[in-house]
C-alpha cells in the first residue's frame, strides 16, 4: 500500500510540474498564427527587447519559457504535443544537442542564408548563428606591457607561470576554446598547449568570467581568459566594484597578426522546433533577428557582435572596435568537444 501511495504522489508531482511549465502558454492557441511560443536558454532581460521589437514590427505576440538547463530534454519528451515554435540558446555545443536529437526542423531561408556567413550556420539549415562572442585575453594594466601577449598559444609560455586565472576548463566556453586549438594544431599539440596553460595557473580554476577580472584587480593573477562581452558589462556596470575590475585590465583579441587565424569566436543562435505549429512565423522571427535593427540590439544590450557582416557596429562596441575573427566552421567546435573534454580532464584544467 505504501509503495502504491508513493507512486500516486510521484505521478501527481510530475503532472503538477508539467502544468507549471506550461503556464506561460496558457491561453495561447496551439495553432494561433499570430503567436509564437519560444523556449529560451537566454534570460528574459536579454531577449525581451528583441521580442518587443519583433511584435511591434509584425504584430505577432510571443510567449517565452526560460530555463538554463533541461529544455532539450523537455522538447524531446513533449514530442508532437510540444507547443514550442522556436528555440534560442547560446554556444554551438548547446545548439548541436538540439540538432543531434532531431529537435530542429530544416528550413531554407534566403534572408538567413544571405545574412549569415556559411561557417556560422548549419549546412543543412537546422540552426543559425545570431550573434558573436569572442574568448579574449584580459591582462593587467599595471603588471603587463602592451603587446606582451597576443595569441592563445602564448598562454602556455612558461613566462606566465603562476600568473593566469581561468574558470574551469569543462565549462562550454573553455571547452570550445580547446576544441578550436585541436582544429588548428591537432589533438596532440592542443594537449601540450593545454598542459602548459594549466602549469601557468595562479590558482585552481574557479568562478565565472567576472571572477577572473576581479582576481586580476586583486592581484591574484595578471592574465585571464574571459568572454569579451563580460568586459563591456563590467565597464558599464551600475556596480562600482565591477567597474573597478574592468578598469584594471586591458583586453586582447588574440591571433590578430597578418598570419594569425583570428580570435576564437562562438555564437548565440536558434532554430525552429521540429513540431512547430507556426513554422512560417517562426522563420520570420529568426529572419528578424538577423536584421540590422536586431543585430544592433545585440551590441547595445549584451555587447555581442553582429553575425551579419553587413551590419554596422553598435556604438557600445566601438569602445574597442572590430577584430579579425577565426573563420573555422563553428560546427567543428561541437564535433571536437568530446576530444576537448578528454584533454581538459587529462591535464586537470
Amino acid at each position: 500500500m505504501k509503495r502504491y501511495l508513493n507512486s500516486i504522489w510521484t505521478n501527481c508531482g510530475r503532472f503538477l510540474g508539467m502544468v507549471l511549465l506550461l503556464l506561460p502558454f496558457v491561453g495561447s492557441a496551439h495553432a494561433n498564427a499570430e503567436e509564437l511560443n519560444i523556449y529560451s536558454h537566454r534570460q528574459a532581460f536579454l531577449i525581451d527587447p528583441f521580442l518587443e521589437a519583433f511584435t511591434a514590427k509584425t504584430g505577432i505576440k510571443t510567449n517565452v519559457v526560460f530555463a538554463a538547463k533541461g529544455l532539450a530534454q523537455r522538447l524531446q519528451r513533449e514530442g508532437k504535443n510540444s507547443p514550442a515554435d522556436v528555440v534560442l540558446t547560446v554556444d554551438i555545443a548547446r545548439l548541436s544537442v538540439y540538432a543531434e536529437k532531431g529537435l530542429f526542423t530544416k528550413i531554407d531561408s534566403t534572408i538567413l542564408n544571405n545574412a549569415i556567413p556559411s561557417h556560422l550556420r548549419d549546412e543543412d539549415g537546422h540552426w543559425f548563428g545570431l550573434s558573436l562572442r569572442s574568448r579574449i585575453i584580459g591582462v593587467s594594466k599595471d603588471r603587463t606591457q602592451e603587446g606582451e601577449i597576443s595569441s592563445y598559444e602564448e598562454l602556455a609560455d612558461p613566462k606566465w607561470k603562476g600568473r593566469i586565472c581561468s574558470r574551469p576548463g569543462s565549462h562550454v566556453y573553455n571547452r570550445a576554446l580547446v576544441a578550436s586549438m585541436i582544429a588548428t594544431h591537432g589533438e596532440a599539440k592542443a594537449e601540450v598547449w593545454a598542459r602548459g596553460v594549466v602549469k601557468n595557473f595562479a590558482r585552481r580554476p574557479q568562478g565565472n568570467d567576472r571572477a577572473q577580472a576581479k582576481a586580476i584587480f586583486q592581484g591574484e593573477c595578471d592574465i585571464a581568459i574571459i568572454n569579451h562581452y563580460y568586459y563591456g558589462k563590467m565597464l558599464k556596470s551600475e556596480k562600482q566594484a565591477q567597474r573597478d575590475w574592468a578598469n584594471a585590465i586591458n583586453i586582447v583579441f588574440a591571433n590578430q597578426g597578418q598570419d594569425g587565424r583570428g580570435a576564437h569566436i562562438n555564437i548565440s543562435g536558434g532554430g525552429v522546433a521540429v513540431h512547430s505549429k507556426n513554422k512560417a512565423n517562426a522563420i520570420k522571427l529568426l529572419e528578424f533577428l538577423v536584421s540590422d535593427e536586431a543585430q544592433m540590439l545585440y551590441g547595445k544590450i549584451n555587447y555581442e557582435y553582429p553575425v551579419n557582416p553587413a551590419t554596422p557596429l553598435a556604438p557600445e562596441l566601438k569602445i574597442w572596435g572590430d577584430f579579425k575573427k577565426d573563420s573555422l566552421p563553428i560546427s567543428r567546435l561541437a564535433e571536437l568537444a568530446p576530444k576537448a573534454q578528454m584533454i581538459i580532464d587529462r591535464v586537470g584544467w
